[in-house]
């Protein structure tokens, strides 16, 4: 039986926790969409820029290398002419992803009580 160190826990609450970072890059604006996006299907770059509408070309691959990095992501080249990449989820994308998916879920189909909410708060 191996100790295990408890330097090696995640422990999302701490300030120098990597989970934390990790966390932070799946569930920042261009992170939780892509992850979104990739969870109904493989898309090919500018596809994906389009179904994430807003995002800038430079934002939309920063943020797919940091989820690459992270193990969410899989950048396959495709052997053709001229060259072209698709995106996929990795298993453990795949399952981020679901999580995020519910939770996007949740906040559309509450979003009349959002607005509410808002509007009563603004009136204050």
């Amino acid at each position: 039986m191996t100790d295990t160190d408890p330097s090696l826990e995640a422990d999302v609450f701490a300030r120098n926790c990597s989970s934390r970072e990790a966390l932070q890059n799946a569930t920042s604006r261009w992170g939780i969409l892509s992850l979104a996006a990739l969870a109904e299907g493989d898309y090919r770059f500018n596809a994906l820029r389009r179904r994430v509408d807003g995002v800038s070309e430079r934002m939309l691959s920063q943020t797919l290398q940091t989820l690459e990095r992270d193990g969410l992501v899989v950048r396959t080249v495709l052997e053709s002419i001229p060259p072209k990449v698709e995106y996929s989820l990795t298993p453990l994308g795949r399952a981020v992803a679901e999580q995020l998916t519910g939770l996007i879920e949740l906040m559309q189909s509450n979003l009349p009580a959002v607005l509410a909410s808002r509007e009563a708060h603004d009136k204050r």
